[in-house]
């Protein structure tokens, strides 16, 4: 089994979803705890972001840092920045 964690990517998005309350914490642990063992992020909205490699990163800093504590290894997890709104990474790469 995989789940595919969908992060919105957007400034104050990404913030109220990994907050102590946040549904992105939530889901996360729910799929753990589920037994999926597999974990692929999915960042979107990166498209809000004008594609900041910056934000990506410290997104995927800060995911890993709770996804290692719920009890995934994060060198294992893949992280792929997204837009949902243009498609752009979803099928086919993007240049």
């Amino acid at each position: 089994d995989c789940a595919i964690l969908i992060i919105a990517g957007g400034t104050g998005e990404f913030e109220a979803g990994i907050s102590k309350d946040g549904q992105t914490r939530e889901h996360a642990l729910l799929a753990f705890t589920l037994g999926v063992r597999q974990l692929i992020v999915a960042v979107n909205k990166m498209d809000t972001t004008k594609w900041s490699e910056d934000r990506f990163n410290e997104i995927v800093k800060e995911t890993s840092n709770f996804i290692k504590k719920v009890g995934y290894n994060p060198k294992q997890v893949a992280f792929v920045p997204i837009s949902g709104w243009h498609g752009d990474n979803m099928l086919e790469e993007s240049t």
